[in-house]
């Protein structure tokens, strides 16, 4: 019965029909295309408003996830299946929808996103800052990539302080 009523909704969704010899009337793709752009296009503002509106419960099962989520990135077979989408998507599709939809979203999305910069960035730029470094030596020196490791570990050390990692104890 329930597999009745899935291929009854599906079949509402897509407007198939059935004619006296059983087979199947789809409706025309580009009736449907030009039905689903119009109707998800006037619903950008009750998408918004919804999406909004669930930020708590998608924490949640987000949160809830991470087991699923490890087993979906260890799965048999994962590495080829992702490289087979990304070739499939190909790289015309990822230009097209940079031109069509990235480019005009990219700058209100910087402006947006400039408090979660800070606030993210910040504790690293602290950490940066309250580094003493060992004494520069000539150039060319080996010495002198010790620096470079000096600063990679205290942020990596602070990368995983925020995360929870047992890092802390590093700083």
């Amino acid at each position: 019965m329930r597999h009745k009523v899935l291929a009854m909704l599906w079949g509402l969704f897509l407007e198939i029909h059935q004619d006296e010899v059983g087979a199947l009337k789809v409706k025309p793709i580009d009736a449907s295309t030009d039905k689903w752009g119009t109707n998800a296009a006037r619903s950008a503002e009750e998408f918004a408003t919804n999406a909004e509106a669930s930020a708590d419960e998608w924490a949640r099962n987000t949160a809830a996830a991470a087991n699923t989520y490890g087993l979906a990135i260890a799965a048999p077979g994962i590495k080829t299946r992702f490289a087979k989408g990304v070739a499939r998507a190909g790289a015309a599709k990822f230009a097209r929808k940079i031109r069509d939809v990235a480019r005009d979203r990219f700058g209100p999305g910087v402006a947006a996103a400039t408090v979660d910069y800070k606030a993210g960035a910040e504790p690293y730029f602290s950490t940066l800052a309250a580094l003493t470094l060992t004494a520069r030596k000539p150039r060319g020196d080996p010495a002198n990539y010790g620096r470079v490791e000096q600063i990679g570990k205290a942020l990596n050390a602070k990368r995983l302080a925020l995360l929870g990692g047992t890092a802390a104890a590093a700083l």
